[in-house]
């Protein structure tokens, strides 16, 4: 067959030109690419730096790590023939009855550093459970359901505050919930990181508050973070919720945010980045007066409240002696459920490693075999016989 020969195509040669800043295309030789449209300030300026948050999801891990060696630690199988899901070894929970959540027993999490007053006074002086309480949880649902709230919430003010202060915030409304809490419960134990949420829920309103005029919508954003505290507020008044550690890490939380997240004025920050030639409306002071003003408020009332609180704990001071209606924050009694916790007491009679007990309230009576005869263990021995 014949080939036909086809006519010469225009040469042209193709060259990759050195790439700049958003042009990655290829080029014929001698022509030079449009240049992209010039940015002006207000596209590419962001007077905020944003972060990336890195602590909040440590805090999460750590949480998540102490639950687990508590749980290795409780080892209910050794205890209890009752343990749910026994095919989780030691890692398995304590019987519905004891502990609901899914978790440890009362006297393992004690162990752990569970707020407990009368282990941080009368001569005990064990106050660094103001603050090993707030790493330990009861059980899965309440270690999910806060770790599930620290990473919407906590994520959001890392990104925008950074790490140290978002760190500092956690932490010190943990502390001042811890220290509430062991000012008016009467007894039992105390645990959970429910106090610095609530103080992180807390310095976000008082941030929209101080940093009022940089937002849009500041008021739809208002009525609904208002809202959400409420809700969770609220939820504290039933029973066998530590409603006062809510509110006392809310209140430091929502001093702190004055101490910690307030921006400075946005004039100031305009000014100071502006490129040359931008002109700027001058500003001279970095912060607003009323700023100023609830920066010093606010540090002296938390000074002054630590300071006060942590006298009246160490000298066993007990607040609902002083307020007859402050219980009412933390527990409202109803038709179907009543806040003073039930007094369990057992008799007990012991032979040899051979351990009765007889429940005082129900009058349920068994016999154990103990190879470890503490108090603590025949205590839960006695609340899974009371229960």
């Amino acid at each position: 067959m014949e080939r036909r020969q086809q006519p010469p195509l225009m040469e042209i040669e193709i060259k990759v030109v050195t790439p700049r800043r958003g042009d990655n295309m290829v080029h014929p030789e001698g022509q030079s690419p449009l240049p992209a449209p010039a940015k002006t300030f207000s596209e590419v300026y962001r007077p905020f730096k944003r972060w990336k948050s890195w602590l909040v999801p440590c805090f999460v891990v750590a949480n998540i790590v102490v639950f687990v060696v508590t749980m290795f630690l409780n080892n209910c199988p050794k205890n209890s023939d009752k343990c749910i899901a026994r095919f989780l070894g030691r890692f398995s929970f304590q019987p519905f009855k004891e502990n609901p959540l899914l978790g440890p027993s009362s006297s393992t999490l004690d162990k752990m550093g569970a707020l407990e007053v009368q282990k941080m006074i009368h001569g005990h002086h064990q106050a660094w459970r103001l603050l090993s309480c707030m790493w330990l949880h009861a059980g899965v649902f309440h270690i999910l359901a806060n770790m599930l709230s620290l990473v919407f919430i906590g994520i959001r003010l890392e990104q925008e505050f950074g790490f140290v202060r978002t760190g500092l915030v956690y932490v010190i409304s943990g502390f001042g919930g811890s220290l509430l809490s062991a000012l008016f419960i009467d007894g039992g134990i105390s645990v959970g990181a429910s106090g610095a949420l609530f103080g992180l829920l807390g310095s976000m309103l008082s941030e929209l508050i101080s940093n009022w005029t940089i937002y849009a919508n500041k008021l739809a954003a208002l009525l609904t973070l208002i809202f959400i505290i409420i809700i969770n507020l609220a939820v504290g008044i039933l029973p066998h919720v530590d409603n006062f550690a809510h509110i006392g890490g809310f209140v430091s939380g929502f001093l702190l945010g004055f101490v910690f997240l307030t921006r400075p004025q946005f004039k100031w920050v305009n000014q100071r980045n502006a490129p040359p030639g931008h002109i700027t409306t001058p500003v001279r002071s970095k912060y607003k007066t009323y700023q100023y003003v609830l920066w010093v408020i606010s540090l002296i009332l938390l000074i002054v409240g630590f300071i006060l609180g942590l006298i009246y704990l160490l000298r066993g001071v007990n607040l609902n002696e002083y307020c007859s209606w402050c219980h009412y924050l933390s527990c409202v009694p109803t038709s179907k459920w009543k806040c003073k916790p039930h007094q369990i007491e057992c008799l007990t009679n012991q032979l040899g490693n051979q351990l009765n007990v007889t429940c005082s309230s129900n009058g349920k009576t068994s016999t154990y075999l103990l190879a470890d005869n503490s108090p603590s263990r025949i205590q839960q021995l006695c609340t899974e016989l009371c229960s």
